[in-house]
């Protein structure tokens, strides 16, 4: 059955796309390979968390994965991934992110204050349902690492938010069958949605700081311009 779903995937995905490539690691590892997936999907974004859970999905309904295994081990994997990156935020640190931000143009250190004023009440919330999020999924485990945020905290967050997400798209794909694709469909229009979301805010925040840097900005003088070179001038014709 596994070679029925590698030929399906075949015809779907180009030669060694994602779903040949996390098909191998189902028909290699059976459910620990779905969760190894899961855990490099969490590093690397570009990794479609909406193909390789339908698929996981569809291999537990051919009965060449446990269902069960299945949502353990893609739950695993995010823990995992998330924990990785965690890990890289903690050990950059609150004082190498302020140096960095203090170098950026348009970027003030009170900016990063309120980002963390935010996160310290805010930050439970944002790991849970960030956990839903394309995107921020991973990412967001970066600043909660920065920030310190206890760990078993961050842990059951994590835990809980990503068996919710896994679990609904795991079970989309047991439940659809040899349609499994059309979450990646679905999904795929909420992930540009999300990004698109993401780029406008980024833009708006940035013409309004050029903005208002360029209201702060002293007015030059009228006439400022000629009265210099006219004094260039007669200091060169007295000397």
């Amino acid at each position: 059955m596994i070679e029925m779903m590698r030929a399906m995937a075949a015809e779907a995905e180009p030669v060694g796309g994602v779903a040949g490539w996390a098909t191998d690691l189902m028909e290699k590892l059976g459910a620990p390979g779905a969760g190894l997936a899961i855990a490099l999907e969490n590093l690397f974004p570009p990794l479609p968390s909406e193909v390789i859970l339908p698929l996981a999905g569809f291999t537990a309904a051919q009965g060449d994965m446990n269902l069960i295994a299945a949502l353990v081990w893609t739950t695993i994997g995010s823990v995992v991934g998330a924990l990785a990156l965690y890990g890289i935020g903690a050990a950059i640190g609150r004082d190498r992110v302020r140096a960095l931000v203090a170098r950026l143009p348009l970027v003030k250190v009170a900016d990063l204050d309120r980002t963390e004023a935010w996160f310290a009440k805010h930050g439970a919330k944002a790991v849970f349902f960030g956990r839903m999020i394309p995107i921020f999924r991973s990412l967001i485990s970066v600043p909660a690492g920065v920030e310190r945020m206890r760990l078993t905290t961050f842990l059951a967050l994590t835990t809980a938010g990503s068996f919710i997400w896994n679990a609904a798209f795991v079970m989309a794909g047991y439940g659809l069958g040899d349609n499994w694709r059309t979450v990646e469909e679905y999904v795929g229009v909420y992930s540009k949605g999300v990004l698109a979301v993401a780029v406008l805010l980024a833009l708006v925040f940035l013409v309004v700081r050029i903005v208002k840097a360029r209201r702060a900005a002293p007015p030059q003088r009228a006439g400022a311009h000629r009265i210099d070179h006219e004094r260039d001038f007669e200091r060169d014709r007295v000397g």
